[in-house]
């Protein structure tokens, strides 16, 4: 296994030089609030979502992704490791790589999903950030959990474009049982137009990683292009699929994502509009930003995790609507969604956030009908 002694040094010290919407220092408040309960004037109940957290862990470091099987969670932590939560009992488990994981700013071990048949071949599949000798990349592999150590199987996809900001990084299984990733634009703009470059784009790709039949350039793992660099997907229940995006200091946006349709960046922002590229469903704008990370759907409506903006955003894709549903725990990176619950984790010791003794935290929500 690699091992990092000056990781957590590196991103105390490190100053990102990239225009970002995650990159400003956050607020110093800690209070338990959602924005319903602050209009209420502090009332209990309340539509939505309800107001009082579980603490299902703490003392994560740097969490990125939540995956959840049966009663157990597994949540990646950037630095390399593997925290699992099983009945109270937090097991970190160590993560043996094939390449020494990169220390650049939001780099790590990042997007993580786990095999449908998890339970029976203890498989599961990971997009990190390394760096060799001929530069720093990302990929896409296959893990293996084997007495509390996940070893490294297979490359199913290598050698995406990584720099020092604007890796992407999440994740999923679709409804159609493929994979798809998000990644970055690498820092390098021009390459989420180009369909030769895997940066700035989403991805599909089979469980093997070959390229599905029906991908809509032929031989291409690229399902959409023009991305800056998207953090979050998620699919509605009559199987669309949106994805959450990095602006360049505003713009953020969720977009609803179609095969083959270029999403514009670096061309089109935000509101903007052009012939032949996507304009999204919801954007910050100008003057705000919500450095959005993952995301779920629960009932018409979208929760996405924000880091700059500290909360869990609500879009509601029925009405239009959008609202800060969650805030007061700092930087949050990833939100799952089952059986009426919705679980989000802190990332308040990225070395962007105001940590408490006790970050970061896995926590539960009741989604109330």
């Amino acid at each position: 296994m690699k091992k990092f002694s000056m990781f957590y040094l590196f991103l105390v010290i490190v100053v990102s030089g990239c225009a970002d919407t995650d990159e400003t220092p956050t607020r110093t408040d800690r209070d338990i609030t959602s924005t319903t309960e602050q209009e209420n004037g502090g009332q209990d109940e309340q539509e939505g979502i309800s107001d009082e957290p579980e603490i299902i862990a703490e003392n994560l470091e740097i969490p990125w992704s939540i995956q959840k099987e049966g009663d157990t969670f597994f949540l990646t932590e950037r630095s390399g490791t593997i925290m699992q939560i099983k009945n109270g009992e937090n097991i970190r488990q160590e993560v043996e790589l094939a390449k020494e994981l990169s220390t650049v700013s939001e780099a790590g071990l990042l997007g993580f999903v786990l095999d449908p048949e998890f339970s029976q071949n203890n498989l599961a599949y990971a997009y990190y950030t390394y760096e060799d000798r001929n530069g720093k990349f990302n990929r896409i592999v296959t893990l293996r959990l084997n007495e509390d150590i996940w070893q490294e199987e297979n490359i199913l996809l290598n050698e995406i474009p990584s720099g020092r900001v604007h890796h992407g990084g999440r994740l999923e299984l679709g409804p159609d049982n493929k994979l798809y990733a998000t990644t970055g634009d690498a820092s390098v703009p021009e390459i989420a137009q180009d369909l030769d470059s895997l940066g700035g784009k989403i991805l599909r790709m089979n469980r093997d990683g070959s390229v599905p039949d029906g991908n809509p350039f032929s031989n291409s793992y690229v399902y959409s292009y023009g991305h800056r660099n998207p953090q979050g997907l998620t699919w509605s229940t009559d199987g669309k699929l949106y994805s959450s995006e990095h602006g360049n200091s505003a713009n953020d946006e969720v977009n609803l994502i179609e095969a083959g349709q270029n999403y514009g960046w670096p061309i089109i922002e935000g509101v903007e509009e052009q012939e032949g590229m996507e304009s999204p469903v919801f954007t910050s704008g100008n003057s705000e930003t919500w450095a959005p990370s993952g995301m779920d759907y629960y009932d018409d409506t979208v929760y996405v995790a924000g880091l700059r903006g500290e909360a869990v955003f609500e879009f509601n894709l029925e009405t239009g609507e959008q609202r800060e549903e969650i805030s007061g725990f700092g930087r949050i990176r990833d939100v799952l969604i089952e059986d009426d619950q919705l679980y989000f984790i802190s990332n308040n010791t990225d070395g962007r956030g105001d940590p408490n003794e006790t970050d970061d935290k896995l926590y539960r929500l009741s989604i109330q009908d």
